[in-house]
């Protein structure tokens, strides 16, 4: 009797705060109580030993789970008893939940810590598990500690520091002679609500796991993490871990002796304790001192414990790039060192204000909602801090100052628009970010962070960003990794203007304009003549302007538009005069732009691209075309070329591929990179043979090229990477109008004139040979000969035979083929095996026959077929 009164005093000791937050082994045969476990509740059980044991489903691939309430987190012990009665494989483990942020241990979704029983390794260890992803290791555990096919029996205990190092230890008899899996440092996650197991088991091991003396121990009082200045009478004291709910104000005090007149833990993070004098805080630096203060858990840290923060005066509102973001976290995948989450950094350049971040919105443009920072927001000067989704705050406490935002924006992993405005709606700070910014193709991958480079330079676009050079994949809440001296001192330059209308232009410059001096229609002027009656500089980025024109524009007429002096956002002003040629476009007609060049089998790691020329005298919008591909029912997978206004000049090239950085990167020689759009989803094209299409906004097939991999010359050794190009503008888009890209020119020219283009001969001949002379080597010289005709009238049938020297059939080049009254055949140097022909005199023998007449004519023209030496 004895015993089992000093049995139960143990048991009500173990509930006592200060000793332990989670004591339960099950003695009242029921898990639904004292504490209450809940989850798969029916497959479960607590048998007559006084164990939990599974229940489940006699199915293999089950999981079952119960989970309890649970809060302690740092300064914390976990220690647990269990036995697999199996041999534990990749479908037969258990999974021990020391912090959870949710009751449902099965939810995608769910972040925190738990330890691994069994598994393919057959070990004890340690792993995180982050939102969406799958679980990783914080410590790895010896394989094989686990191997028993019928008694797996274990102990383990677990502890954080509050300085977030975890050690991982095991008894494998199942008593408290602990042996160490090793330590780790993870401070990933500092809030937990429940504790659980989830098993995962196939049918013979549905009643195979049992568990025993769950003890979840906080021994450890809070410690203060920092302290913050948000307004002159209020001090935000942070702690490491949630402190009670009833907290003393006379518990906080400034080192000049005034005590706090209020102390009230966060709503949403009881971490964080919102502080009020009654006077103001002094200028310049202070020290907060803590005194008495407990955790949830009853230990009481006595003190004192101390913080300094430091105090600048009155609140300023942020003006336009006096807040500016400063680090962009967009791919946190795979996991490089920081927290497995997207974030931002925000920073106060000043040296002296204190900026109010009361109301100032973080969103993308054309969002229906913004993250609004709270009232009392504040950034100090010189200061840096995190944003993030409110959900993910606990896991930047580490690294400083935290802004967890609701309606936090989901930043591509590619590239985004970024803007921060002010209360009033002005533009405070734009960024628009992209992968290739990173410089480096490893990092671009993810787990690494974008860093401005140099704070001066705001407005700089990819010249001022890239990756991280620190170890962690950033540096979230202090200076950058990269930071140096990398001012802008270049005028903006004038890229493009476009007729949105016949009294609307669209200028658009390389970088941020000062907005204000854009907007002066003074600055503007068009000629040969018109008068601009308005200007605009188009937010959010100001890299645009708009004029207002007082008489409208002659359509198809060139006008020069001139900009006197174009200022940027830091003040670097444009000469005298900067200019483009702008006009009002005129609809375009079948066959007016054409497929120019195709590439359909890129290199490894490269993409398609499809280059299109106005071969017309006008000039035409293709705002609303489409790039499509004709599928083998006939249906077409279309897509848009241009949403915004693009007008073609006559003989104006340009380029669509969805990564033109990565084209331009592999033809380094032959490329011309303004004459690539912007990234351009492509149908998917064969590397065998296809049907490309040109529409217009009406959705007219204006051009329509079938190519295929036959159409290269035989004699190269691969076609990957090699374009084909048209030979003649005027020519039609058939197979006999298109070669291969010469070797010279590195294979292909987008944007470029085209290696083998050929003019149209000149005279009045009947047929043309050029050149006379031709070497077939691919080097975009004389790489074919062109026969061209000119006939009295259509209708004719023409066949064209090549004979060498000695009158020996060479090549059927042109077999009873209808002609135009123009036109042209090209001889390529092969023969009809597919060989090279051998150097020498050739003669092409020309058949001419009129079926409406019966009359027939021959023609003979000779050719050398050489070779460079």
């Amino acid at each position: 009797m004895l015993l089992r009164l000093l049995y139960l005093l143990g048991l009500v000791l173990l509930t006592l705060p200060a000793t332990a937050q989670l004591a339960e082994n099950f003695a009242d045969g029921d898990f639904s109580q004292n504490p209450a476990w809940v989850g798969d509740a029916a497959a479960f059980q607590v048998n007559a030993q006084q164990q939990l044991q599974s229940n489940g489903p006699a199915i293999t691939g089950s999981q079952i789970q119960l989970a309890t309430p649970q809060q302690a987190a740092t300064g914390t012990t976990w220690e647990f008893w269990a036995n697999l009665r199996l041999a534990t494989s990749s479908g037969n483990l258990a999974d021990v939940w020391l912090m959870s942020e949710q009751a449902d241990l099965k939810a995608t979704a769910n972040r925190g810590y738990f330890v691994r029983l069994g598994g393919t390794p057959d070990e004890v260890a340690l792993f995180r598990k982050d939102a969406g992803a799958s679980p990783v290791y914080v410590i790895n555990g010896q394989d094989g500690t686990i191997g028993s096919t019928t008694n797996n029996l274990v102990r383990v205990r677990v502890t954080r520091s509050p300085a977030n190092v975890w050690t991982l230890e095991r008894d494998l008899t199942g008593g408290r002679t602990f042996a160490s899996e090793g330590t780790a440092t993870d401070a990933t996650y500092q809030r937990s609500q429940y504790l659980g197991v989830l098993l995962t088991y196939s049918a013979a091991n549905n009643r195979n796991f049992y568990f025993d003396d769950f003890r979840v121990t906080d021994a450890t009082p809070p410690q203060l993490v920092s302290a913050t200045a948000v307004s002159a009478t209020q001090v935000d004291a942070q702690f490491n871990e949630p402190v009670a709910a009833s907290v003393a104000a006379n518990s906080f005090r400034l080192g000049n002796g005034v005590v706090a007149t209020a102390a009230q833990p966060d709503a949403a993070d009881a971490s964080l304790v919102h502080l009020t004098f009654v006077s103001s805080l002094p200028l310049g630096q202070s020290t907060l001192e803590v005194r008495n203060v407990a955790d949830q858990f009853g230990n009481t840290a006595v003190g004192p414990l101390t913080a300094t923060f430091r105090f600048s005066g009155a609140l300023v509102t942020p003006g336009v790039n006096q807040l500016l973001i400063t680090e962009i976290m967009a791919d946190e995948t795979p996991q490089v060192g920081l927290p497995a989450s997207e974030y931002l950094e925000i920073h106060n350049p000043s040296a002296t204000n204190q900026l109010d971040l009361g109301g100032v919105r973080l969103l993308k443009p054309g969002s229906s909602s913004a993250a609004v920072f709270p009232a009392g927001a504040v950034l100090l000067p010189g200061e840096y801090a995190v944003v993030c989704a409110n959900t993910r705050t606990a896991q930047f406490t580490g690294y400083g100052k935290v802004f967890g935002l609701t309606n936090f924006p989901s930043l591509t992993n590619t590239g985004d628009q970024l803007l921060l405005r002010g209360r009033d709606g002005r533009t405070l700070f734009e960024v628009r970010y992209a992968d290739t910014w990173y410089r480096d193709n490893r990092k671009k991958e993810g787990g690494w962070a974008l860093e401005l480079i140099d704070l001066g330079n705001p407005c700089g676009g990819a010249e001022n960003w890239q990756a991280s050079l620190d170890a962690s994949g950033g540096t979230p809440g202090r200076a950058n990794s990269v930071q140096a001296a990398n001012p802008d001192r270049t005028p903006p330059q004038l890229l493009a203007a476009v007729a949105l209308t016949a009294t609307r232009l669209r200028l658009t410059f390389a970088e941020k304009l000062d907005s204000t001096l854009a907007s002066n229609p003074a600055l503007y002027r068009l000629q040969p003549s018109g008068a601009v009656q308005s200007a605009a500089a188009v937010p959010f980025d100001f890299r645009t302007v708009e004029l207002t024109l007082s008489a409208p524009l002659t359509p198809n007429q060139p006008y020069t538009v001139q900009v006197q002096r174009a200022t940027d956002c830091v003040g670097n002003a444009a000469g005298p005069v900067t200019s483009a040629t702008i006009a009002l476009p005129v609809p375009a007609a079948v066959g007016d732009v054409v497929i120019n060049e195709l590439l359909f089998n890129p290199r490894s790691g490269g993409y398609d691209f499809v280059e299109l020329l106005n071969r017309s005298a006008n000039y035409l919008s293709l705002q609303g075309w489409r790039i499509a591909r004709e599928l083998p029912d006939g249906s077409l997978d279309a897509h848009n070329i241009s949403s915004e206004p693009l007008v073609l000049a006559p003989g104006q090239l340009v380029v669509l591929s969805e990564r033109p950085e990565i084209v331009q990167a592999q033809y380094p020689n032959s490329h011309e990179a303004t004459a690539f759009l912007p990234p351009v989803s492509l149908p998917s094209l064969p590397d065998d043979a296809g049907v490309v299409a040109v529409l217009d906004a009406q959705n007219r097939t204006i051009d329509r090229l079938a190519y295929t991999e036959a159409m290269h010359l035989p004699l190269l050794d691969t076609r990957d990477g090699v374009s084909l190009e048209r030979i003649r503008a005027s020519g039609p888009s058939t197979a006999a109008n298109f070669h291969s890209a010469a070797s010279s020119t590195g294979y292909a020219t987008p944007g470029r004139r085209n290696s083998q283009y050929q003019a149209e001969p000149g005279g009045d001949k009947q047929f043309t040979l050029e050149p006379e002379v031709f070497t077939p080597d691919d080097d975009g010289q004389q790489d074919f000969t062109t026969l061209s005709y000119r006939l009295d009238a259509p209708g004719y049938v023409a066949s064209v035979t090549v004979y060498d020297a000695l009158g020996r059939l060479t090549r059927r080049l042109v077999r009873n083929e209808t002609l135009a009254t123009t036109g042209f055949f090209r001889w390529d140097g092969l023969t009809d095996a597919n060989r090279k022909a051998a150097m020498g005199y050739y003669v092409l023998h020309i058949e001419l026959f009129q079926p409406n007449s019966g009359t027939r004519r021959e023609y003979k023209k000779t050719v050398v077929l050489g070779a460079r030496l």
